[in-house]
């Protein structure tokens, strides 16, 4: 076990989104190959905003993604007397002190900053050496940061980074009804869960400086830094619902692999040569911040779906039948005593870029048609079709179970009698059997059906099939 002690931390305040994936992603590669901790912390102090429907949302996720944690989850809800406790020792050794501005005195200093043609306004320091406490009065707890000097960190991924500490105001650690704030509990909850390096999104630098002095403060060793470049829609601005699904399970919904999303995230921002695909294990093996770009990502879609139709094509047929199984559930359709669903998905592997295609190519199988494609029996069947479908439906009713080499020998036998080639009844059995005009072949279709059900389908079609010649 090495000492590299690692997080991820979100707020349910929503659903895991794709930025917040890939920095979970990122800090559970980095955790395996080392052999150290991954950490999940949720932080749910904005009490408002922060639900048990996001909380579970943000699990679900991280388990579909295999991206499984040592330790936690941990919540920040159940962690606020150590807060308090961290609070009042720095308001004891002079490092934090009571601030008794009210909100209308501040208002009137932001304008005022403003009028004066000042862009930003930080606190002025009013309570910074105030000695009296009014009894009773409203209070928030600032933080004393340093007022000189710079302070300096060397970025894992974005090199060094400095900001003038004259630049950062006094900031409020503890709110006026008790409750700590985000900058705060953050870092009392590194300190205590020992995180050696903090992988994060680089909308959090700004923090960083704060987040130092208060480590400095509580006596605390200060972390390592990596902060991750955000990611972009194709117009290269931050990616928003409007460049489509943000949330990782909205992907799985739509019929995405897991191993597809966890491919194409880690490759949005870093790389390794020319090499598109890893599995899970290879990422283990190579992944490294060094080759993490500084450059924000570009979402690109189409990689996305490239990337799942190659693990669709390459899947394992059971693994993948039984995610198509619950597909067709939700659908209504049950594949119970249907054909074999690895059978059925060998079929379509190489048809469809999501699982969702494939459930809506695969329906057929599962359920039969209950209505036919009347355009297409007009192109398709006539006298001679009829004929042989008759020939064909007696053929298979009595052959009992056949593999694709079966298939192809009783409908050699029917062409033969029949005088037909293969492009003159095919489309026939085909609507017969599915309703429609598109489907794997005709033999693949007929061995994963079975000869029972095929003959079953092909006399309730022929019915149809006739009364259409009949009134054509």
């Amino acid at each position: 076990m090495s000492d590299l002690r690692v997080r991820f931390a979100p707020s349910p305040t929503g659903y895991l989104h794709i930025g917040g994936a890939r920095t979970a992603l990122f800090n559970y590669l980095l955790a395996r190959q080392q052999h150290g901790a991954f950490i999940l912390r949720i932080e749910d102090t904005d009490v408002e905003r922060s639900t048990q429907a996001s909380t579970d949302a943000i699990l679900q996720a991280m388990e579909w993604l295999g991206l499984d944690y040592d330790e936690g989850p941990f919540f920040q809800s159940d962690r606020f007397d150590l807060y308090k406790a961290k609070v009042a020792r720095l308001l004891a050794e002079g490092k934090a002190y009571r601030c008794y501005c009210s909100a209308e005195e501040l208002e009137q200093k932001r304008a005022a900053a403003a009028a004066a043609g000042s862009s930003r306004f930080g606190y002025d320091g009013t309570c910074r050496h105030r000695t009296d406490q009014p009894e009773g009065a409203p209070f928030v707890v600032r933080f004393r940061t340093p007022q000189t000097g710079t302070t300096t960190f060397l970025d894992r991924i974005k090199g060094p980074i400095s900001f003038n500490n004259e630049e950062l105001d006094d900031l409020i650690i503890q709110r006026t009804d008790g409750t700590p704030t985000y900058n705060f509990v953050v870092v009392v909850d590194d300190v205590d869960m020992r995180i050696s390096l903090v992988i994060r999104g680089d909308d959090h630098i700004n923090n960083t400086p704060r987040q130092i002095h208060i480590y400095q403060a509580l006596g605390a060793p200060v972390p390592e830094f990596a902060h991750v470049p955000m990611i972009l829609g194709a117009d290269k601005k931050r990616l928003s619902k409007r460049h489509g699904a943000t949330s990782v399970m909205v992907y799985k919904e739509m019929g995405y692999l897991p191993e597809a999303l966890v491919n194409y995230l880690v490759r949005l921002g870093w790389s390794h040569g020319d090499q598109e695909i890893f599995s899970k294990q290879e990422l283990i093996e190579k992944f490294n911040l060094e080759s993490v770009g500084r450059a924000a990502g570009v979402f690109n879609p189409d990689k996305l779906l490239w990337l799942n139709e190659h693990y669709i094509k390459t899947g394992d047929p059971q693994r993948l039948g039984a995610l198509l199984a619950e597909i067709l559930a939700s659908r209504g359709i049950s594949t119970a005593g249907g054909p074999d669903l690895a059978a059925a998905v060998r079929t379509l592997q190489d048809r469809a870029k999501t699982l969702v295609e494939m459930a809506d190519g695969a329906a057929f199988y599962y359920s039969r048609p209950t209505s036919y494609d009347a355009e297409a029996i007009e192109r398709q069947v006539g006298p001679e079709q009829i004929a042989a479908l008759d020939h064909l439906h007696a053929e298979l009713a009595s052959a009992g179970e056949v593999d694709h080499a079966g298939v192809e020998a009783v409908f050699q036998k029917v062409l033969a009698a029949t005088g037909l080639k293969l492009g003159k009844l095919g489309p026939a059995v085909r609507i017969a059997l599915t309703g429609g005009t598109v489907s794997p072949s005709i033999y693949e279709v007929v061995a994963v059906l079975g000869s029972g059900e095929t003959a079953a389908r092909l006399q309730s079609a022929l019915g149809v099939f006739r009364a259409a010649i009949k009134t054509a």
